[in-house]
């Protein structure tokens, strides 16, 4: 019950600060398809800009890992009132569970999304995770740029994260997608050093481009 009201009060909060932002969005046009054919698609961003992002979960169709901790069960309270599919689970807890769940909603068509450098950092340094999925469903990556002018940044957190002011500017690109790994191919680190290259090249576009009719 705690969980719920606290999710509660923090969707009417964020909700109300999200309709106060400028967002201009732009998406390559491989992503319009698939997302036009409800094909299913991977969406990764870093961890910190997830309260930038989970504004979309609906517009996206989103389903998202959520851990069984008290926080996550906030989280799962909130991205259900966003519109979210959320599975729970985490790297230390119904791991395995959370993850199955996940790959079923995923082949029922919705997209998921992963914060690559999650669920403890380090920061900035993507996980096998996302380029795994991708190679066991074949499906592709896509990955969020995302420029904000004002936010209020956790300066604490290992990630952090920031959570957009009001009236703040937000750019989001997306980029991809990144070549499908074969059903046969052996999974390296240089598949993690391309996700990085991807998330860095479109956090670098964010701030340039304007919004789609």
């Amino acid at each position: 019950m705690r969980a719920w009201t606290l999710g509660i009060l923090v969707f009417i909060i964020y909700k109300t600060l999200s309709l106060t932002w400028r967002v201009k969005i732009h998406r390559p046009d491989a992503l319009k398809n698939y997302m036009a054919e409800k094909s299913p698609v991977l969406l990764a961003h870093w961890h910190g800009d997830e309260l930038a992002l989970i504004q979309l979960a609906r517009s996206y169709r989103i389903v998202t890992l959520s851990s069984h901790s008290k926080d996550g069960s906030i989280m799962t309270v909130v991205l259900n009132l966003l519109g979210a599919e959320v599975v729970r689970g985490s790297s230390s807890r119904g791991a395995v569970s959370g993850y199955l769940g996940l790959v079923r909603k995923i082949k029922k068509g919705f997209n998921s999304s992963f914060a690559v450098d999650g669920p403890r950092g380090p920061i900035y340094k993507a996980k096998m995770g996302v380029v795994e999925t991708s190679k066991n469903l074949q499906i592709p990556i896509f990955f969020a740029g995302v420029s904000c002018d004002r936010a209020w940044v956790f300066k604490k957190s290992w990630n952090q994260t920031y959570l957009p002011k009001p009236f703040a500017k937000l750019r989001i690109v997306w980029t991809g997608p990144l070549a499908i790994p074969q059903k046969s191919q052996e999974l390296d680190h240089t598949w993690l050093e391309k996700v990085e290259f991807e998330l860095r090249a479109a956090r670098q576009q964010a701030p340039s481009f304007i919004a789609e009719s």
